[in-house]
């Protein structure tokens, strides 16, 4: 050991090296604490940052403390690394929990952001971001209202993801294919744990739809042709679009609605939740592109794309509890959309009220909390309402 190493251990740490060391104190023991302390003072180590660089219009302080090794001695560095990965690690828990306080809007403004409109729909997709939990959505209506762009953004905000054609234009469509003895996975199972994102769902082929309810119920899919008899793992949450049959909604009447949906109910009762999508009429139009003349295009920054994968991962990895003192909300919702069962588009099943618990669990995890409050309820309950109930200007579209 050298004099100058000596003589560095008899001088006090910085005022900023004791502020980290206390802000960490709580995650680390005391030798190992002690032991920090010592690489500090002979400067084998120092605790640094990282960042996320998001912009400052996201979120205006997205930088973190590590904590870095300044020596090229392997075993100095083995333990400032393992230091480092906790003190990273809480870093990132103090950053997010900050970001919490406004992570709802924040995350919401990046869904779509060009798509004028479409918020309880947009904020449906937000909470099945962080649903642990089955979360099925269908985006049923006419073309070229922006039902494509909703399901990019959340493939694209989702850590993991899949996105593409119901039409299983891919080379695997929805489930599996073999190549020889190559096995190439359709959407489902690369979505795995995630989101699947599938685009026209109407145009589906028959093989992939016995495929898309397994996984949407069981979680998982099962391939059985010549020599190959497998099953996959198959654990999404499915968000889709689809068009109704003749490509466009006419009519007034839900009766009359009904009949150009194009699915079996078999499939359709396997979604939570289903919005009706018409074009908009001359007036909602007009101030579409009032609005997209004045404020041209948004475009994302993809450190803050960054940030919110990062975040979403986080979030999904805290348990959430749900008081049962608060299913007499969702009970007396449901009690009363089911008087109205026969203005709506789909049937009221007790897969609509898991929907709804979890969903708001969903948005309990979206902001860092243990305990399903009234309010996550009642902006769930918002949502459904939305959905169930199609406007009467709705109705009168052509």
């Amino acid at each position: 050991m050298g004099l100058w190493t000596l003589l560095m251990r008899l001088f006090p740490l910085s005022k900023a090296n004791k502020e980290s060391l206390e802000l960490v104190n709580e995650i680390f023991s005391e030798s190992e604490i002690k032991e920090m302390k010592e690489l500090l003072k002979i400067h084998k180590a120092r605790f640094s940052e990282d960042d996320f660089s998001t912009t400052n219009g996201f979120f205006k302080d997205s930088k973190y403390m590590t904590f870095k090794s300044n020596s090229v001695n392997s075993k100095i560095k083995e333990r400032a690394e393992f230091f480092d990965r906790r003190v990273s690690q809480f870093g990132r828990e103090l950053l997010f929990k900050a970001f919490s306080e406004v992570a709802e809007e924040r995350i919401l403004s990046l869904i779509a952001p060009n798509i004028i409109g479409l918020e309880d729909v947009k904020r449906a997709g937000l909470f099945q971001l962080f649903a642990s939990e089955k979360v099925h959505i269908l985006l049923l209506g006419d073309p070229s209202t922006g039902k494509t762009v909703i399901l990019r953004s959340i493939a694209e905000l989702a850590p993991i993801s899949s996105f593409g054609l119901g039409s299983g234009s891919s080379k695997a469509g929805l489930t599996v294919t073999f190549s020889g003895k190559e096995m190439i996975k359709g959407l489902l199972p690369l979505a795995d744990n995630g989101i699947a994102c599938i685009d026209e769902l109407n145009l589906m082929q028959n093989p992939d739809r016995a495929g898309l309810l397994n996984a949407m119920e069981k979680g998982f899919i099962t391939y059985d042709k010549g020599n190959n008899h497998i099953q996959l793992e198959a654990r999404v949450k499915v968000f889709a679009s689809a068009n109704p049959d003749g490509d466009r909604f006419i009519g007034r009447t839900i009766e009359v609605l009904k009949k150009q949906v194009p699915f079996e109910s078999a499939l359709l009762s396997r979604f939570h939740l289903v919005f009706l999508i018409r074009r908009p009429g001359t007036d909602e139009f007009l101030k579409i592109t009032d609005k997209l003349i004045k404020g041209g295009e948004t475009h994302i920054d993809e450190h803050d794309r960054g940030f919110v994968k990062a975040y979403i991962e986080y979030a999904l990895s805290k348990e959430v509890s749900f008081d049962k003192s608060l299913s007499s909300l969702i009970q007396g919702f449901v009690a009363d959309v089911k008087n109205d069962e026969g203005k709506f588009i789909v049937e009221i099943t007790p897969r609509m009220v898991m929907g709804i618990m979890n969903m708001a669990k969903a948005r309990t995890r979206l902001r860092l909390r243990e305990k399903v409050e009234k309010e996550d309820i009642l902006a769930v309950l918002k949502i459904f309402n939305s959905a169930l109930y199609i406007k009467k200007d709705e109705l009168a579209k052509q």
